[in-house]
């Protein structure tokens, strides 16, 4: 098959993967060819069973068009969700669902030599366990916390500068990474509530406060890719040292590492609370953070009053940004904007305060609705958006050479 072919069938894959199904006229216009090519290569892709047909599109007026998705067993992505304690391992199929549960290992990246190594067999377990033709998976997504450059492969605060190459020469399979937070405004773009924004910040509440810019429509990473370092604002006098190593950053008072703390503080004086019953000294960082958010969710004073204080000051950080970027949207996602609405109104109270009126009237502050597997979602895409470095080529041609067989 010509190289050109295999280029334009990895075009209308990866857009049929971001959607959920597309006409001959949408894929036409989305991998930019005439629409007579791209009949005849969607009905290559049919008859090779990669393409299938969903159904009629929605009536707008005249014929409905027939519209095309890619059969769910066509390919695989492995994803990888990590933050600075907890990694998910996942394989997604064509459709973007979980052919198996997700696999998750305490890891912390902070101080660790060994992390690159336990999550690269963490990976390869999983691969090796998974009920599926393993020639068909096309690549591993992973988002993680830290300075990353993508084009490089590279982390420059945990895992070290080698870890795309590492994991693929490990496993056979191309690897790409991300920052977390860019991870997450990724799914947030592509699938979330960001697909109509020009412009939106989605902030990754975990045990830092990470930001994902979306500018002009698309990712912005700055010159070294290391844009969106929100928790390192210096927005408080408190003296307190940052992991970053400087003092008084937004984490400081913020992070769900800042909020377990405090806590544990406010438990050691008497106060009542549900986090009695909790072990928050607990080395299951997974098992904290989940039953942190169910207290919230419970109306559980101490721990809504903590995330309402925590809630104000990142609204304050969030007003320098508005002065800066005067977003349309600001999403909340991340693992602690599963606590719900109790993020929403000292937010906006702290951005009342601290931000010119005319910048706030157009920006609305939502809460993700992809929750915690935006990461996941993400960290999938991240594959398909580097599709052509992916090798499908026995992919594609599989149902001709067994027809020739």
């Amino acid at each position: 098959m010509a190289t050109k072919t295999i280029l334009n069938k990895k075009n209308i894959i990866k857009a049929l993967f971001l959607s959920d199904g597309l006409s001959f006229s949408e894929i036409s216009e989305q991998i930019g060819k005439s629409h007579s090519l791209t009949m005849k290569l969607v009905a290559e892709l049919v008859e090779d069973g990669i393409l299938i047909e969903k159904g009629l599109a929605p009536s707008s007026g005249g014929r409905r068009p027939q519209t095309h998705s890619l059969r769910p067993d066509t390919f695989y992505l492995v994803a990888v969700a990590m933050d600075q304690f907890v990694s998910r391992i996942v394989i997604l199929d064509a459709n973007r669902g979980a052919i198996a549960p997700v696999h998750q290992i305490e890891l912390h990246l902070a101080d660790n030599l060994q992390s690159l190594d336990v999550l690269t067999k963490a990976i390869q377990q999983y691969i090796a366990e998974a009920p599926i033709d393993r020639s068909k998976i096309l690549g591993i997504g992973i988002g993680m916390p830290g300075f990353i450059n993508a084009e490089k492969g590279a982390n420059f605060t945990f895992l070290g500068t080698n870890v795309g190459t590492h994991i693929k020469e490990q496993t056979g399979y191309p690897t790409f990474i991300e920052n977390d937070s860019s991870t997450i405004a990724i799914a947030e773009i592509k699938y979330g509530q960001a697909t109509e924004e020009k412009n939106a910040m989605i902030l990754n509440l975990s045990w830092g406060i990470g930001l994902g810019m979306i500018l002009e429509g698309k990712l912005f990473r700055g010159n070294d890719g290391f844009a969106g370092e929100f928790s390192h604002i210096p927005l408080f006098k408190n003296g307190k040292l940052c992991s970053c190593g400087k003092t008084g950053c937004l984490e400081t008072e913020t992070s769900l590492s800042y909020m377990i703390k405090k806590a544990k503080s406010e438990i050691r004086s008497g106060r009542a609370t549900y986090l009695t019953k909790i072990p928050l000294d607990d080395i299951d960082h997974e098992a904290i953070a989940r039953q942190f958010i169910e207290a919230a969710i419970l109306g559980d004073t101490l721990v809504i009053e903590i995330i309402s204080s925590v809630a104000y000051n990142i609204g304050r950080g969030i007003a320098i940004l508005m002065h800066l970027i005067n977003p349309g949207k600001v999403i909340l996602s991340g693992r602690m904007a599963g606590a719900g609405r109790v993020w929403l109104a000292p937010i906006q109270q702290a951005i009342n305060e601290f931000c010119i009126p005319k910048l706030v009237s157009n920006t609305k502050i939502e809460l993700s609705k992809l929750g915690h597997e935006a990461e996941i979602i993400g960290a999938a895409t991240l594959v398909i958006e580097n599709i052509k470095q992916c090798p499908m080529e026995h992919i594609l041609t599989a149902k001709q050479i067994s027809d020739n067989l």
